[in-house]
Parts: C-alpha cells; sequence; structure tokens
C-alpha cells in the first residue's frame, strides 16, 4: 500500500568502488576542508588501513590531525574528549574511518564543535540540529551499520548506561567512501555480526512504519545482495568482490533505516547493548526473528513479500501466499544457524551469556527507545519481556 504522502532524503555523495579512497583529498577540498581531524580505533591502526589514508594524502599539502582511541561501545565521556582534540587542533573537518561506534562518535563530536556546547544530551532525540555541520567523510571498515547513510547517532550515557539516540539530517555525511580494500581484514565473526545488523536494517525498514516505496527498493535490494553473499564472504574472506557487496548492500540498508527508521528488534538491541554491553550486530542477530514474528499480526504480508529478496523468485513461487511470512522467519533462522556453525556468531541471549537477571531492566529500557514509537504492533513492558525470553534459549 503507498501512503498518501512520504518523503525521503539522501544527501549523501558517495564513492565506490576500488582505489574510491584515492579521491579523498579531492573530496576535502571540494568540502572547503583544509585541516581534517581523522577518527578511528586501536584495531583500524593494527589492520595496517590508516596507510591507505596517509597515501590518498601523499601529493597534497593537507595536513590531518589523528585521534585513535575510540572503543568498541563509545560513550558521552569519548565524545567530549574529542571535541576537546578536535579544538585543540584547529581542525575543521571529519574523517570517520571505522565501524559504527567511530562513525557515531564522529557525528556526536560534529554537534558539538558546531554549537560550541561541552554538554551532548542538550541534542538527544529528533531534529534538535538547527545549522549545518562541519565536514564529515566517511570510511567505513564494516558492512554493516549503513551510519555512513543516516542521520542517527547511538552514544552511551556513562552514568545512565543507557544508549541515546539522536536524529537530524544535518548528521548524514557528506561523503562516504567504500573502499574494498577497507573490510576485507575485518575478522568473520564481526563481518557476520555486521552483516546481520545491515539484513536487520532493511527488512525493519520494510515493514515499520514509516515505510515508504522509495526506501523499500532501497531494502529490498540490500536484503537480495545480503541474502546472496553473506555466507559466501564468510567462506571467502578474502574475496573484494563480495566485500564490495556487502559494503553496498550494508550503505543501501542504511538509506532505508534513515528514512523508514526501525522497531522493536532495534529497541531491543539498544536497550541490551546499553545494559549488558552486548555488540549491536549480534542483537540483531538475537532478535531478528522474534521482531518479525512479533509483528506478523499487522504486517505479515509485507514480511511475507520479503521471502522474495530473501530466497529468491523460484523458491517464492513455490510458498503458498498465506505461508510466506512464516517461510521469511525460517529462511532467517536457517542463515542464523549457517553463521553459527561457521562463526559461532550467537543466535540466543544464553549463547551471548546475558543473564536473565537483566531481563525486567531490558524491558523497560526497550519501550522508552525511540525505535519502537515507529513499530507496527504496539509494545508495552509485558511484551517486550516475553520477546526477551523468547530470545533468551
Amino acid at each position: 500500500m503507498i501512503p498518501s504522502y512520504f518523503e525521503f532524503y539522501n544527501p549523501v555523495k558517495i564513492l565506490a568502488g576500488s582505489n574510491a579512497l584515492d579521491n579523498l583529498a579531492y573530496e576535502l577540498m571540494n568540502l572547503g576542508a583544509k585541516s581534517p581531524l581523522v577518527v578511528t580505533d586501536k584495531g583500524i591502526l593494527k589492520a595496517g588501513l590508516l596507510k591507505v589514508i596517509k597515501n590518498a594524502f601523499s601529493d597534497t599539502n593537507i595536513p590531518f590531525s589523528l585521534f585513535d582511541n575510540i572503543p568498541q561501545d563509545s560513550s558521552d565521556l569519548i565524545v567530549k574528549e574529542l571535541s576537546n582534540v578536535y579544538r585543540e587542533t584547529n581542525s575543521d573537518s571529519l574523517i570517520a574511518l571505522g565501524g559504527g561506534s567511530v562513525i557515531d562518535t564522529a557525528k556526536a563530536v560534529n554537534i558539538l564543535v558546531t554549537h560550541e556546547s561541552d554538554n551532548l544530551f542538550d541534542f538527544v532525540g529528533g531534529d534538535f540540529l538547527k545549522k549545518p555541520l562541519k565536514p564529515l567523510i566517511v570510511v567505513p571498515t564494516t558492512s554493516g551499520t549503513g551510519s555512513e547513510a543516516t542521520g542517527v547517532a547511538v552514544i552511551k550515557d556513562s552514568e545512565r548506561n543507557i544508549k541515546m539516540g539522536f536524529s537530524s539530517q544535518h548528521l548524514i555525511p557528506d561523503v562516504a567512501i567504500l573502499d574494498p580494500r577497507m573490510t576485507l581484514t575485518l575478522p568473520p565473526l564481526l563481518t557476520a555480526a555486521t552483516g546481520m545488523d545491515a539484513l536487520t536494517h532493511a527488512l525493519e525498514s520494510s515493514y515499520c512504519l514509516q515505510r515508504n516505496p522509495v526506501s523499500s527498493a532501497f531494502a529490498y535490494s540490500a536484503i537480495q545482495i545480503l541474502s546472496n553473499h553473506l555466507v559466501e564472504v564468510i567462506k571467502n574472506p578474502k574475496d573484494p568482490q563480495s566485500r564490495f557487496a556487502l559494503s553496498i548492500a550494508a550503505f543501501l540498508a542504511g538509506v532505508g533505516l534513515s528514512n523508514s527508521l526501525a522497531g522493536i528488534v532495534h529497541a531491543l538491541g539498544h536497550a541490551t547493548g546499553g545494559i549488558c554491553g552486548l555488540p549491536h550486530g549480534i542483537a540483531m542477530n538475537i532478535f531478528l526473528p522474534h521482531g518479525l514474528r512479533y509483528n506478523l499480526g499487522k504486517v505479515g504480508d509485507l514480511i511475507g513479500e520479503l521471502l522474495l529478496p530473501l530466497a529468491g523468485s523460484e523458491y517464492f513461487s513455490e510458498i503458498p501466499r498465506e505461508e510466506r511470512s512464516k517461510a521469511a522467519i525460517q529462511f532467517i533462522e536457517s542463515l542464523r544457524d549457517s553463521l553459527y556453525h561457521l562463526v559461532s556468531l550467537p543466535r540466543t541471549l544464553k549463547e551471548a551469556q546475558i543473564s536473565k537477571e537483566d531481563m525486567n531492566q531490558i524491558a523497560k529500557d526497550a519501550i522508552n527507545d525511540g525505535a519502537i514509537a515507529f513499530n507496527p504492533e504496539e509494545v508495552d513492558f509485558k511484551d517486550a519481556l516475553n520477546v526477551l525470553m523468547m530470545a533468551y534459549d
């Protein structure tokens, strides 16, 4: 069903393909940036990926500063520290080299330095940013978060142990550079987790309340690419073409998510990550089939249509229409089983060593998460707790 009114926005410039990073200096000059701060983490340095950035600047007069201490689960404390580094180094732009935590941290830093503020939580929620931010170029090193395409950032409140969301069109990066060299060293387990993160973005944005035909087109393409390539990449991690395919899929899913937003799967994932430190991609893998099943009563037909990009036209045509939604969920569960056998990606909260003692607090935080507002089926505390218990073992 086509909505009577919808909006779609995706201003990010995409540079994609082999050696795409060679254009980095040119893109900075186009943005009027002369002194970028490169934001990354220790794992990126260890993998040697910073060398590619340095090579891109080798024939230019552009100096850059470096901050390489972003943790896996960033917080307001890191954002404040990095904002001070930005000011002390007289930087005028940001380059985020890394996964979701690095990219979201760079976005949050951009909020503070643009607004000359030290209190990040003055800007929590949607559309509290009233002016364009500093130039931001994103170079993803994982194929999952899609943050290079979204106007969303999630940062942990270190005092309350809660993940806080920030949403604005001004948070969308200026340029996203998808270079296959940047993901070739990604370990198999992290590849699987980030791949399921991207798949969750695409699936939830296809049936949640703010979906529209344009965002769904991006999401459907992402689902098809991920279904065709995720397991293949795990089996052949050095295949640049399959790696590149996953990067494209993550970007497409990010565009879908940015415009349609998510639902109960993300709400539960944010809450579990905030309370238990569960990595986001693992949380998405655990909660995805349960979130789909919870919403069958309201959007069963839409979920059934997702069987086509998931399993292909031949299998789709063999399944009666009334059985397609359950078949789509079964396909995802089969994919999770494959990933578990290949890289031990947890499928349950028990496998992820999450304690049942945390269930009540996770449920409380989940129903207050911004993503829950866009879930097709209403969710209260009891509902969230029931889904958590189903996901436990």
